[in-house]
């Protein structure tokens, strides 16, 4: 197999890093997975030498030598390439390591709007650890957020629904909030009979709190599946907020009147409970009647792959071979 005849896709998350390589057939000759490597968590070079040891790693499973250039396209769609300037600067050193002849760099969301439509159009929401949202119109034009956090306005995700589960949890036990089966719930995953002893084993790092809250998200689902109000309340906010961002996406590529894919994934949403999914719907044809949602629960390394499939104009029979391929297992990275 030649390099001309390859994509590279890569899908760098916060926790995790997929890379596939895919023939013009549509064929995943390999698939391996490693830490993640966000490159604002983890800074450019340590992401890039991460990118490039797994991309190597993938050619050695595919037959190849595991030297460069592995690819004739790198598709690289990653948590972390919040703002086109990052995405220009990663494209540049990207394209410096000669890991193929050409190099597309995007967010991460980019990557689930093309896993959940045929063409890359339309409005994709994505919820894993954080929440993120981009829209394409079909004559070209995008519409994203900054993503970064509270500082861009943001609000959702699992990490603040773990956080969410936490705080609601101890002012139920300390009295300053309502009575909630967070409570019980939260001390029963940590195996404590006391939310002093949870707080203390944070503080002092017994727990690690990233680790930690994560973990809770499900939790906070679970009590608001079984009908508590509180719980409820936050998944309710969580629905809004995602309404919202495909709503301003919608509006501001005028969107509004058109049968549109909405794309949701991540984590959170794939995971998701009906109620939480319909209520999302329901906001999003409040504003744009004919919108269609998608929950899309295909690896996101897909979706980064046929953005490079279209890039080496491998067309529709490729798409669906890889569209219907049984995906083999990642190898972990030793």
């Amino acid at each position: 197999m030649k390099a001309e005849q390859i994509v590279l896709a890569i899908d760098g998350g916060n926790s995790k890093t997929d890379v596939m390589l895919v023939n013009t057939d549509g064929v995943v000759l390999s698939r391996v997975r490693g830490p993640g490597a966000s490159p604002q968590n983890v800074g450019v070079q340590a992401s890039l030498d991460c990118f490039g040891e797994l991309a190597a790693r993938a050619a050695r499973a595919a037959g190849l030598s595991g030297k460069a250039p592995f690819a004739a396209h790198t598709a690289a769609y990653l948590a972390g390439a919040d703002l086109p300037r990052e995405e220009e600067l990663l494209s540049a050193a990207v394209s410096a390591l000669g890991w193929s002849s050409t190099t597309v760099v995007a967010n991460d969301t980019f990557a689930l709007l093309r896993a959940g439509t045929s063409d890359g159009v339309g409005v994709a929401v994505v919820c894993g650890a954080g929440i993120n949202a981009v829209g394409v119109a079909p004559d070209g034009r995008t519409h994203r957020f900054p993503a970064l956090g509270r500082i861009s306005g943001d609000w959702g995700g699992g990490a603040q629904m773990g956080s969410e589960a936490l705080w609601l949890a101890v002012r139920a036990d300390d009295g300053r909030g309502e009575p909630t089966e967070l409570l019980p719930a939260v001390l029963a995953h940590f195996g404590s009979s006391s939310m002093v002893e949870v707080i203390e084993a944070l503080h002092f790092g017994e727990l690690d709190l990233n680790s930690a809250v994560h973990a809770l998200s499900p939790v906070l689902f679970q009590v608001a599946a079984a009908g508590d109000a509180v719980a409820t309340g936050v998944v309710d906010r969580l629905a809004e907020e995602i309404g919202l961002l495909a709503g301003v996406s919608l509006r501001r590529l005028g969107l509004t009147g058109e049968r549109v894919p909405v794309v949701l994934g991540g984590g959170v949403l794939t995971g998701a409970s009906d109620q939480l999914i319909t209520e999302v719907e329901h906001r999003c044809r409040a504003v744009a009647p004919l919108a269609e949602l998608r929950l899309v629960d295909l690896p996101p390394v897909v979706g980064a792959a046929l953005w490079g499939l279209d890039a080496l104009g491998a067309g529709p029979t490729a798409e669906a071979a890889l569209r219907g391929a049984a995906l083999p297992a990642p190898v972990a990275a030793a």
